[in-house]
């Protein structure tokens, strides 16, 4: 789906490119470790009348704005519309006790903000399997097996490379706190990514291709994005001190999709839930949110709280269902409707072993064609089963979603056995995850913003509304739309509110 490693930038464009597929420590040790949390995030009961702050949204990024506050020594309430935490993290267990993960999954090299929660809640990560050969499956040229990271159709080679350094030196003009700022920034947001692509590139068989990476990341086709908003995006996959790059966004091995976490990502926000306990409110979404004078009054399903401050950490989209009074700045609320939520459904296909190992195959696949456009080994750390794992997002969404769920079953299973053989074509078990039905997240992985709305709205993405602060992954300079985006979101939201009660 969607390299760089530590070592600091490589020169030039490599051929994983373009078609390839501390601070959180102190605050979690200051809580207090797992086994001394309180009472569990509870769905019942009665809860405070006045706190120092309300985050509404049980997320992770909610839950570490949560943290950190709580070891600044605020009085903290989290609400959360689920009946449980994690927001777009879900782990699913398998009959015989496997996790997999439903929603977001990947970790990698320089996305050190989660990296550091993760060592603190004495969690372990694992590489993502990708040994042996890959698959291009291609109209044209059938099903090729190859080694490395791009897929082997000399149409398209030179002018992927081409491509690829063009995006990233563009990037790299993009500043990642303020992108509307940009040389050129209202030409940019006003086109496109497709329209860009079609002015930029020589074959349009990359354009087919890349959609394996645009309907994966962002559950949308390069037509649904604004050329500022991506590179921008591209600007973010990075930290500090290594200036993000498409490849490192679109890669495996030492790259955004590099490790997974043993037991499944969402027990980050449950262990983080844990050591929170009864400050998190279950089945709470929040209906309306009132300013007046000192005071932020918070009217949810469990209750009304009145707070000093707020952080809503939830979707964009979501935040349009609140009641706010005084009503969202103009500017504010013409930003949250032009930053729709991807469409992307996720897929796994479990199996008895990951038999494709055996001969040689990694599992991971590039279809030009279809409405499967990737695929990954997605088995558990110990490979007790195996699991092949698709994102459907984008059009690929809008052909099969409506569809019967046996049809949708056997579409993927076929495109999965051109991967690895017939043997796909009988799973023990075969799991859906459509995140466009998720009541409280409306679509998956991330909001992306529209054309002409980065440059006329997106400075206020993370300017507070009065006593209102904003978290989310969304809101991130680094990772947006990752979980690291997610963790330095709420870290950055806590310091704002700290230094203001």
């Amino acid at each position: 789906m969607k390299g760089k490693s530590h070592m600091g930038e490589q020169q030039g464009v490599s051929r994983r490119g373009l078609i390839g597929g501390a601070v959180a420590g102190g605050a979690v040790l200051a809580i207090g470790g797992l086994g001394q949390a309180a009472e569990a995030a509870s769905s019942s009961g009665s809860i405070p009348k006045s706190v120092d702050v309300v985050v509404v949204g049980g997320g992770l990024s909610g839950l570490v704005a949560a943290r950190n506050l709580v070891a600044a020594g605020k009085s903290v309430l989290v609400l959360e519309a689920r009946d449980r935490v994690g927001g777009r993290l879900l782990n699913h267990t398998l009959a015989g006790g496997s996790v997999i993960e439903s929603g977001g999954a990947f970790v990698g090299p320089t996305q050190d903000h989660v990296l550091a929660l993760i060592k603190t809640l004495g969690l372990q990560t694992f590489k993502e399997y990708v040994a042996g050969q890959n698959v291009y499956v291609s109209k044209n040229l059938g099903t090729l097996k190859y080694t490395g990271t791009v897929p082997p159709d000399p149409l398209i080679l030179a002018d992927a490379a081409i491509l690829q350094l063009r995006i990233d030196q563009m990037s790299k003009a993009v500043p990642v706190d303020a992108p509307w700022t940009a040389k050129d920034a209202a030409t940019l947001d006003s086109q496109t990514v497709e329209t860009w692509l079609e002015h930029n590139s020589l074959v349009p068989q990359v354009r087919e291709v890349l959609k394996a990476y645009f309907q994966a990341s962002f559950g949308v086709d390069a037509s649904g994005l604004s050329m500022l908003f991506f590179l921008w995006y591209m600007a973010t996959a990075g930290n500090e001190t290594n200036p993000g790059t498409f490849e490192r966004s679109s890669g495996t091995p030492d790259a955004a999709q590099d490790s997974r976490i043993v037991g499944g990502s969402q027990l980050i926000p449950l262990r983080v839930a844990a050591l929170l306990g009864s400050r998190v409110a279950l089945n709470a979404p929040v209906r309306k949110i009132t300013q007046s004078g000192s005071t932020v009054t918070v009217v949810s399903d469990r209750g009304t709280v009145t707070a000093k401050r707020v952080i809503v950490a939830v979707p964009p989209p979501l935040a349009l269902g609140i009641d706010w009074s005084p009503l969202l700045p103009a500017r504010r609320l013409q930003l949250l409707q032009h930053m729709p939520m991807g469409t992307l459904m996720k897929v796994d296909a479990v199996y008895p072993t990951p038999f494709w190992r055996a001969a040689g195959l990694s599992g991971s696949a590039v279809f030009d064609n279809g409405v499967v456009r990737t695929t990954f080994d997605n088995s558990p750390s110990d490979a007790k089963v195996g699991v092949l794992l698709s994102f459907i997002g984008g059009s690929s969404w809008q052909q099969c979603a409506m569809l019967p769920l046996a049809d949708r079953r056997k579409l993927v299973l076929e495109a999965f056995a051109k991967v690895v053989g017939p043997a796909a074509l009988k799973p023990i078990d075969y799991v859906e995850h459509d995140w466009t039905q998720e009541r409280w997240t409306m679509g998956s992985p991330v909001a992306s913003v529209q054309p002409g709305a980065t440059v006329a709205y997106g400075s206020t993405i993370r300017e507070p509304f009065g006593r209102v602060h904003w978290a989310g992954t969304e809101t991130a300079t680094y990772w947006s739309g990752y979980m690291d985006g997610a963790v330095r979101a709420g870290e950055r939201s806590a310091a704002e509110v700290a230094k203001l009660i």
